[in-house]
């Protein structure tokens, strides 16, 4: 975890259970018990749990999350908002359904653990009436957790959006895409306590082709010098008065791309070199020596100590600190 005076930077990749990440950025050879997300908990400080997308988690589940990362105090999730509420627009949603999705966030949250929570919609998700009021239902709906809004298209950057995100105290997530007409550009921009960067990679060639999976979209390794400016980014919203905490996430998760630029991120703002799991380094050291070190957890479930690092040769320099 970086801090910025009181404040706090948390970087790390969203999701962790990714059968292409076996051997890549876990170990071939796996001790008895093994866990991903315990393993994971001691490389990062913060999560983006994806799977909440996709369908809504019970209480028991976020209660087994938070069981595996407890020996990492500093640690805390985000979790992305069901798709039924970003996504599947076309009928209103139900009493059930708003309950449904609040379990997890709200175990989470009870037990001091809950960052934020992602309410991400698609680049069709157009700034016009209709999705003004969809978009403000679902902020009321889901008010007790600390909300950060994601929009890809260019439409919504108007300061009327910005204004009405501050109003409700709602972050602004700052993200990367391949950038195409109408997409939204990189920013550095705080609307509330919570500071938020998400970066997805470049693959322009699959980002908006028909039948591209998530594989294809999200396979993209970004370089020392493309990642840089996020660095400097997350400061800059880290040094945003408004700001209590920043998130930086890297969702590039094919072939375990997305921790790997996540040390590196940790590495550029922190400025010493990270630790690193040793497969990891092996698969993707041409962009990892500068910012990384391998080191294995002890005897295969101990702490690859976060906050211990060598300074780094030949780092790119971000300025004052």
């Amino acid at each position: 975890m970086s801090q910025m005076g009181k404040k706090a930077i948390r970087v790390g990749p969203a999701g962790w259970s990714y059968k292409d990440w076996e051997g890549i950025v876990y170990p071939s050879r796996k001790p008895r018990g093994f866990d991903p997300l315990q393993f994971l908990a001691h490389y990062f400080d913060t999560i983006e749990v994806d799977s909440t997308f996709y369908r809504p988690m019970p209480k028991k589940t976020a209660e087994s999350w938070l069981e595996r990362i407890r020996d990492n105090r500093n640690f805390r999730f985000t979790t992305k908002l069901w798709q039924r509420f970003t996504h599947e627009r076309d009928e209103n949603w139900s009493t059930e359904e708003v309950e449904q999705a609040r379990e997890a966030p709200a175990a989470l949250q009870e037990a001091g653990r809950l960052g934020a929570v992602l309410v991400q919609f698609p680049w069709s998700f157009r700034n016009n009436e209709k999705n003004q009021e969809w978009l403000g239902d679902v902020l009321g709906t889901f008010r007790e957790f600390p909300l950060v809004v994601e929009v890809r298209h260019s439409s919504w950057n108007v300061p009327e959006f910005f204004d009405g995100l501050a109003e409700r105290g709602v972050g602004f997530v700052n993200i990367d895409q391949p950038q195409f007409h109408d997409s939204i550009r990189p920013s550095a921009r705080a609307t509330a306590q919570v500071g938020y960067i998400r970066v997805h990679g470049r693959n322009y060639k699959d980002w908006f082709r028909e039948n591209a999976g998530v594989e294809a979209r999200y396979n993209f390794l970004y370089s020392a010098q493309e990642l840089k400016p996020w660095a400097e980014r997350t400061e800059e919203v880290g040094r945003n008065p408004l700001v209590k905490e920043v998130y930086a996430i890297t969702n590039n998760h094919y072939l375990g791309q997305a921790p790997a630029n996540a040390l590196m991120l940790r590495s550029m703002l922190e400025g010493v070199r990270v630790p690193c799991p040793p497969p990891l380094f092996k698969k993707y050291e041409k962009v990892l020596k500068d910012f990384a070190e391998p080191k294995a957890l002890e005897g295969g479930a101990g702490s690859a100590s976060k906050n211990e690092g060598s300074p780094r040769q030949g780092s790119l320099p971000l300025g004052k600190r």
